[in-house]
C-alpha cells in the first residue's frame, strides 16, 4: 500500500488520550460524543486544511504544529468501512467511531488552540462506505454519525481506485454527500479524485458526470496531480488548467466559476511513484491557485512535513518525511498562505536555562560531536561547521537531538 496511507495504529491511542486531557475536554455521556465545541473558522481555511493521519504515520502533535505554522484546520483521514464489512464509519478500517476517543482527543487539542477540522471520507486503501452501504440514504446515514459525534462543519470526499471504478459505489457516495449538504445546511463539502495530464481519468470524469446527474456541487472538486507521471509544477498547473476546462464543459460553467470550484491536493516531497515536488513547486502552484481565485490549496501529508534521516531516505517514498530536504512544516506553511495568513518567521522560544548545552553562536567553529541549543532544541553538529544555523534542512550537517 503506498507510504501516503500506511502506518502504525499503537503508539498514538495512549497520545491522543493525553491530548485530550491537555485540552480539558471530557467526553460527555456514554456515547463518547465530543464535548469540544468547533470553532467558527472561515472556509478559507477548510480549503487550506492538509492531511493528517490521527492515528497513523506516527503522527506530529498538531498543537506544535499549529505553534510552528499558524495553521488553524486539518483534513484527518481516513473514514471507512470496518474493514470485517458493514455500514458503520471507522478511522482507517479498525477504529470505529462510535467508541472513539483518541480522535476526539486530538480535535479537543486543536480546538483548544482556536483551530478545527475536517474529516476525509476515502482514500486509497481500505473498503469504503459506499462499496458497503446499500444506498446513498445508508451511506448518508454513516457519515451523518461522524459529523455529530465530532460537530464536524467540513467533510472531503476522497474518490479514488478501487472505489471511483465502482459505479454503485459512486453513485451512493456522491448521492450521501448531495444528503449531507441538504440536512447539514453550510457544511463545507469537497470532493477530491485523482489527477492526470488531461484534468482526470476516465473514472474521474464518470464521477463529474454522476455528480451532474444528481445536480450536486460541492465547494470544490480538487484533483491530485501526483503519482500520474508528474514532473514538478509546470505539469500540475497543466493538469488544472485542462481540469478547468473539464468542468467547463461538464457543467456549463464560465472559466471564473470553474476556477471558483476548482481545487489541488499535492503531495509534498518523494511521490509513491518517485515524483518530486520540492517548496519552490508549491510556491509555484500557490501563485497560480491564488492568480486564478482556485477554491482549496491542500496536500498530503502534514505527517510527511518534515526531513528524513538522511534527508533523501535512501531515495525511498515514506509516510512519516518528505525524503527531500526541508526545516519542518515547511509545506504545510504554504496552506497557511493560501489561507491568507502569515506563518511566523520563527518558532516559539523556550524558557531561559532549559538548554544544558551552550547557545548556538555563527561565529564558533562547530566540529563533528558538538553540541549546540538553539529554539529550545539541542543540536549536534555531524563535521566542521560555522555560520550554518542549526536546522534540518541546509547542508545537513546539523543533527536534531530533540527538544531541551
Amino acid at each position: 500500500m503506498p507510504p501516503r496511507h500506511v502506518g502504525t495504529l499503537a503508539a498514538v491511542l495512549s497520545a491522543a488520550c493525553l491530548a485530550l486531557a491537555a485540552a480539558g475536554t471530557a467526553l460527555a455521556g456514554d456515547d463518547g460524543r465530543a464535548a469540544a465545541t468547533p470553532q467558527s473558522l472561515g472556509g478559507n481555511w477548510y480549503a487550506a486544511a492538509p492531511y493528517l493521519m490521527p492515528l497513523d504515520n506516527d503522527p506530529p502533535d498538531a498543537a506544535s504544529v499549529m505553534d510552528a505554522t499558524g495553521l488553524k484546520a486539518f483534513q484527518l483521514a481516513f473514514v471507512v468501512a470496518p474493514n470485517g464489512g458493514g455500514c458503520a464509519p471507522t478511522w482507517g478500517g479498525t477504529h470505529p467511531v462510535g467508541s472513539d476517543t483518541a480522535v476526539a482527543g486530538v480535535i479537543a487539542a486543536i480546538r483548544a488552540k482556536g483551530g478545527d477540522v475536517s474529516a476525509s471520507a476515502g482514500g486509497y486503501g481500505g473498503t469504503k462506505l459506499g462499496q458497503t452501504c446499500a444506498t446513498p440514504e445508508a451511506t448518508a446515514a454513516a457519515y451523518q454519525q461522524v459529523v455529530d459525534k465530532y460537530g464536524l462543519k467540513a467533510l472531503d470526499f476522497d474518490l479514488e481506485e478501487p472505489e471511483y471504478e465502482n459505479a454503485a459505489a459512486i453513485h451512493n457516495e456522491i448521492g450521501a454527500a448531495k444528503i449531507l449538504q441538504q440536512e447539514n445546511p453550510g457544511i463545507y463539502l469537497s470532493v477530491t479524485t485523482a489527477g492526470t495530464a488531461d484534468g482526470t481519468g476516465w473514472f474521474g470524469k464518470q464521477m463529474l458526470e454522476e455528480a451532474r446527474a444528481q445536480s450536486f456541487t460541492p465547494d470544490n472538486f480538487s484533483i491530485m496531480p501526483f503519482d500520474g507521471g508528474f514532473n514538478g509544477a509546470a505539469s500540475q498547473t497543466a493538469a488544472l488548467t485542462t481540469f478547468n476546462s473539464l468542468l467547463r464543459s461538464t457543467f456549463g460553467w464560465d472559466e471564473a466559476t470553474a476556477y471558483a470550484h476548482e481545487g489541488i491536493s499535492q503531495m509534498n516531497g518523494r511521490s509513491d511513484t518517485g515524483e518530486y515536488f520540492t517548496q519552490a513547486d508549491f510556491q509555484t502552484v500557490l501563485d497560480f491557485a491564488t492568480a486564478h481565485r482556485m477554491a482549496r490549496f491542500t496536500n498530503w501529508s502534514v505527517n510527511r512535513d518534515r526531513q528524513c534521516s538522511p534527508p533523501d531516505n535512501n531515495g525511498r517514498t515514506s509516510g512519516t518525511c518528505s525524503s527531500v530536504p526541508q526545516g519542518a512544516y515547511d509545506f504545510t506553511k504554504y496552506s497557511v498562505k493560501f489561507a491568507g495568513a502569515t506563518p511566523p518567521t520563527t518558532p516559539p522560544t523556550t524558557p531561559p536555562g532549559s538548554c544544558t548545552a551552550p547557545a548556538y553562536s555563527a561565529g564558533t567553529v562547530y566540529v563533528g560531536g558538538d553540541t549546540a541549543s538553539y529554539n529550545g532544541h539541542t543540536w549536534q553538529a555531524k563535521w566542521w561547521t560555522q555560520g550554518e544555523t542549526p536546522s534540518t534542512g541546509g547542508s545537513g550537517v546539523w543533527r536534531d537531538l530533540g527538544a531541551c
